[in-house]
């Protein structure tokens, strides 16, 4: 049987990673970045799209345990079996040249057969690779990859059906260590890496990173694995956070939502931001907003929702025939022609982000403000129109509540960083002029006094789960009724097995879209903070409780949850989820002490 989504686990170099399955299968690698192509995609298809399965000879099921090395990336999976038990301990060493999986299999009992079965398939599972001995070592090539192959010590290693195999026993304390490296074909083959020293050193310097997290607070667990998966999740040439590791996960098993998430995002920067500075990590933040600065430069009118690792505008979005889907959840897509959309809320995404950074006193860089006020004067200018919308619907534009809100954080964030910031110059005026009218605006016509709510573009009566954030962002107080309404209307129509969806999809046109989609994650943990906010402090930290226990074994969470099935769907792991958990953490307990 096929893995479910929430049967992976995730390890990374923080430039690339790969997905484990219980069954010690790794089904998707990209190779050598997060958006490169895959060289392991069973994940999208099946063994023949691409996998490296080591576990003992004759087992097909899962694992009997796995769990991550305590504040790690290191993941340990045991089986037992009738002749012993033995571990495989996997994980992506930090970069020097070229990335590499290192895989080393221990005895911890008895004598035992251990199977390992690569099959390796460039470019997203479709090329066959050349595959040679060289030197002792296993080297396969096409095209511009190239990936090699070794152990040590070195075990039997045979070509069959299009894969490499290797049996070998190993015993009590005996153990196996295996390599695989890229590099591209042009290239010499890289120094080796010591397999052994790559796990000491890998686990002293999760550790050291781990104990940098401030928060003491209950479920700091959850929280610090949230926080690793973040960094999981940087590619840290650039400070860059890819949205999830995957592409095409669907949010309906058999369904058609299945995008390519591969890329960074805008609509996450400020909470990105605020998460990784409360947590006490200045230097990814710092990071993170320096990739947010290099990447929106140019002109405003030019402003993306997201953007490549590096910034890279052009993301054509394809599909991939050859490929099943997971759980034949068609069509595959990579790429993603949402790129092109009209989003207003990155505007106030953008302004928020730098205010906040300017707020907790991040070294300024050149020409920060004068590209802000570039954004303010061309949202003056083109607010009114409709857009897409932060969940970057396909059915057309409309005049979308949430993004109007943040327009009015736009102007609101250059109001008072002229106020706080008299050295700086800008229209003041004008700024405070579009904040009224924008806030006059969306109460007049993005809220239905008759059942005391705002609702998800004006003039519908639907509803839509980034109206929780109204509070959040500060357009209107929490006490407000016309907020406890919202929170309310929201809860009682969107909620599915006590989680929150982002909007319906029943009878709607609005994303354009056939199917459903299951419960989303973040919105999620946004309701247990608006609850918290308007006074129903218990209800949230219940609601929080629940969204914590919904994380896989090791800790992951994917975009959506079905409660019906209780299945993860959606891209995997999903930043936006973990980052809704840190946010959430903090705004319940910070200060707190675990009991």
């Amino acid at each position: 049987m096929h893995p479910r989504i929430e049967d992976y686990a995730l390890i990374g170099d923080e430039q690339t990673a790969a997905l484990v399955g219980v069954d010690g299968s790794v089904d998707w690698l990209c190779l050598p970045r997060f958006d490169s192509a895959a060289c392991f995609a069973r994940l999208l298809g099946d063994e023949d799209n691409g996998h490296w399965r080591i576990a003992p000879r004759g087992v097909d099921g899962p694992c009997t345990r796995r769990a991550y090395r305590r504040d790690t990336l290191v993941l340990d999976t045991e089986w037992e079996t009738d002749e012993g038990a033995i571990r495989v301990t996997d994980l992506m060493p930090q970069r020097d040249r070229a990335p590499d999986v290192v895989r080393v299999v221990e005895g911890l009992r008895g004598r035992v057969t251990v199977r390992s079965t690569l099959r390796l398939r460039f470019d997203y599972g479709w090329v066959v690779p050349w595959m040679r001995r060289v030197d002792g070592h296993r080297v396969a090539i096409a095209g511009p990859d190239a990936v090699w192959l070794r152990s040590e010590p070195e075990v039997r290693t045979w070509g069959e059906d299009f894969g490499t195999h290797s049996e070998f026993t190993v015993g009590e304390g005996e153990s196996v260590a295996f390599v695989l490296t890229w590099h591209p074909s042009h290239h010499p083959r890289p120094p080796l890496v010591d397999p052994y020293e790559a796990l000491r050193a890998s686990v002293e310097d999760w550790r050291a990173w781990s104990a940098r997290c401030r928060y003491t607070g209950p479920h700091r667990d959850a929280v610090v694995r949230s926080l690793i998966t973040l960094k999981a999740l940087t590619y840290i040439p650039t400070g860059g956070i890819v949205a999830a590791l995957t592409t095409s996960l669907p949010e309906e098993i058999g369904g058609v939502r299945n995008w390519d998430y591969r890329y960074c995002w805008l609509r996450d920067s400020t909470l990105t931001l605020g998460a990784l500075l409360a947590a006490g990590y200045h230097e990814e933040a710092e990071g993170w907003r320096n990739w947010l600065l290099r990447a929106v430069a140019g002109d405003p009118a030019d402003l993306q929702i997201m953007y490549g690792l590096a910034g890279e505008r052009r993301l054509p979005e394809c599909e991939l025939p050859w490929l099943s889907g997971h759980r034949g959840s068609r069509p595959v897509r990579i790429g993603n022609d949402a790129v092109s959309q009209l989003q207003l809320d990155v505007y106030g995404e953008v302004m928020d982000s730098l205010a906040l950074a300017r707020a907790v006193g991040m070294s300024p860089r050149p020409h920060m403000w004068s590209l802000q006020c570039a954004l303010m004067k061309w949202l003056t200018e083109n607010w009114r129109q409709p857009d897409e919308g932060l969940w970057e619907v396909r059915g057309g534009r409309r005049q979308f509540v949430h993004s109007k809100v943040m327009v009015w954080v736009a102007a609101d964030r250059a109001v008072r960083t002229l106020e706080e910031h008299p050295e700086l110059h800008g229209d003041l005026k004008g700024w405070r002029a579009l904040r009224d009218e924008v806030h006059r605006e969306v109460c007049e016509k993005g809220y239905d006094p008759g059942r005391n709510t705002f609702t998800q573009y004006y003039g519908s009566r639907d509803l839509d789960a980034s109206l929780l954030l109204i509070p959040r962002v500060g357009f209107l107080p929490p006490d407000d009724p016309r907020v406890t309404g919202t929170v309310d209307a929201v809860r009682e129509e969107l909620g599915h097995g006590g989680l929150i969806r982002r909007y319906s999809t029943d009878g709607s046109t609005v994303d354009g879209l056939p199917g459903d989609e299951g419960t989303f994650l973040a919105c999620s943990f946004w309701l247990a903070d608006a609850l918290h906010m308007t006074g129903r402090t218990d209800e949230a930290r219940e609601l929080f409780d629940r969204l914590c226990r919904l994380a896989n074994d090791v800790g992951l969470l994917a975009e959506e949850y079905d409660p019906v099935s209780g299945r993860h769907l959606g891209n995997f792991p999903q930043a936006f989820s973990h980052i809704g958990l840190v946010n959430t953490a903090l705004t319940l307990f910070d200060g707190e002490e675990a009991g």
